[in-house]
């Protein structure tokens, strides 16, 4: 997840979640607008044709997006025994 800016990454974090643009758009307190706006913007850095597939790579890389540590769902994506999803 290179070259994010810390807003970009929140919103990937959001997407990944399944959240829909509005929903976003409530929690850092932006405009639905500019949701849109940092979504066309993460779907182009990190090489992606869709928000969808965008969200897709989000959900694994959770551990490496989020810089809250208290985050439950870093243990979603937490190795098993030496096997398991990596955080790109």
């Amino acid at each position: 997840m290179t070259r994010l800016t810390g807003r970009e990454r929140e919103v990937l974090l959001m997407l990944g979640s399944g959240l829909r643009n509005r929903e976003p758009a409530r929690e850092p307190g932006i405009a639905e607008r500019t949701v849109k706006a940092h979504i066309a913007n993460i779907v182009d850095r990190i090489g992606q044709r869709t928000r969808t597939r965008a969200a897709i790579v989000s959900a694994p890389a959770h551990g490496a997006l989020c810089v809250d540590r208290s985050c439950t769902r870093h243990r979603l994506w937490e190795p098993a025994r030496g096997r398991g999803v990596r955080a790109a």
